[in-house]
């Protein structure tokens, strides 16, 4: 009976298609794609697909639930990457962004909320990047001119290799449980080619911890754009923000930072904070940055990074925290569940790794084997009955 129903929807819109004006007749020029978020293997699923019937939204998100189930096996059954396509270089990546959350899910309220308390909180999301690259030899100075161009030269043209075979991932399920994806991935793509490990994060301790505990083999590196941060926020406390002299004091600091000279900058920071009042915001600003800088300079040694070709930057996975996490979570006005930004950071991370079409043909085959106990053979399904499991 519903076969039948389909068939005769799929007939009735092809008729439709075929009396419209002979203006439209040059459209569509290549294949439409219909998403539908809803559930598959019912009879509403082709109806929503013909007749564009907008879904209520406890559908949608049932749908996405549902769908991210299958996102874990998915990733521990797929197959690694081909060795002849991987770079030496084996890189790994995390950094934190934080989601805002429904007020169901955050602490009661206080009777008086205190300085800087709200009434929703925010849960971290950890994104998460793994990729194969080859090294890429550069010099400080090389460096320096890149992170400070000259206004009105045309930076010159660059060899830079680019990442091969880039995963991304994130999760409010906390760094561990992040770090534990990763560290699966990258045993995944640990082969014979792999020649160096390196890892990058910012200067979070914890997030520092982590990568430790579960990359112990890798090299970790502070992200120099952080560091740079930092620079100028020393620069800014010394000169403040009109003066001409504070560009070049930092970029001075940071020349001696990628030479890796830190222990000189921080000494530099303490004698600068030495004559000024204790309690003053200018000496607090430039005794947090020498802390900073001491506390993580067993991850600052970029002369050797740079010369052995190694990142130091940590753009690949800054781009998949902001477009995979921040432009979705953060719309105006969103608030999350756990469980509901976990499903679509979930769905979203697959479609950014470019593994959609796999990733559901997959999810389709084991659904069909849980109910039915059988291999799905989609070659056997007519156009209009395709339409009921897609």
């Amino acid at each position: 009976m519903v076969r039948s129903v389909i068939r005769s929807l799929a007939f009735a819109f092809a008729a439709s298609l075929a009396a419209l004006p002979a203006m439209a007749q040059d459209w569509p020029s290549k294949p439409v794609k219909f998403v539908v978020p809803f559930p598959p293997g019912g009879s509403v699923d082709p109806l929503a697909r013909l007749l564009g019937v907008d879904l209520a939204l406890q559908a949608v998100e049932t749908s996405v639930s549902e769908q991210s189930r299958a996102v874990t096996n998915f990733y521990a059954r797929q197959a690694p990457p081909p060795r002849a396509e991987e770079g030496r270089l084996l890189v790994a990546q995390a950094d934190g962004k934080g989601v805002r959350l429904v007020r169901s899910e955050t602490p009661p309220v206080k009777v008086r909320r205190g300085k800087g308390d709200k009434k929703t909180r925010k849960k971290e999301a950890i994104a998460i990047a793994v990729y194969t690259i080859a090294p890429y030899v550069r010099t400080p100075q090389s460096v320096l001119e890149a992170l400070f161009p000259t206004p009105g030269v045309a930076a010159p043209p660059s060899n830079r290799p680019h990442p091969q075979h880039k995963q991304v991932f994130a999760t409010l399920a906390g760094k561990a449980a992040a770090l534990k994806r990763l560290a699966q991935w990258v045993a995944k793509r640990a082969g014979k080619q792999i020649r160096q490990r390196v890892a990058l994060t910012d200067g979070a301790r914890a997030l520092q911890q982590q990568m430790h505990a579960w990359l112990p083999a890798f090299v970790l590196v502070l992200d120099i754009m952080h560091v740079v941060e930092y620079v100028w926020k020393a620069g800014t406390a010394l000169y403040g923000e009109a003066d001409p002299q504070r560009a070049v004091w930092v970029k001075a600091q940071t020349l001696a930072i990628l030479s890796s000279r830190t222990s000189q900058v921080i000494q530099h920071l303490e004698e600068k904070a030495r004559p000024l009042a204790p309690h003053s915001q200018a000496a607090k600003v430039l005794q947090q940055v020498a802390h900073y800088f001491q506390r993580n300079l067993p991850y600052m040694d970029y002369a050797r990074y740079l010369q052995n070709g190694w990142p130091i930057g940590t753009g690949v996975i800054e781009g998949p925290c902001r477009h995979l996490v921040k432009d979705r979570m953060e719309l105006s006005g969103m608030r999350w569940t756990v469980a509901g930004a976990e499903a679509l950071l979930a769905l979203r991370a697959v479609n950014e790794n470019g593994d959609w079409e796999e990733f559901h043909r997959f999810r389709r085959h084991q659904r069909h084997q849980r109910l039915y106990g059988k291999p799905l053979h989609e070659s056997w399904i007519d156009p209009a009955e395709r339409l009921e499991i897609n």
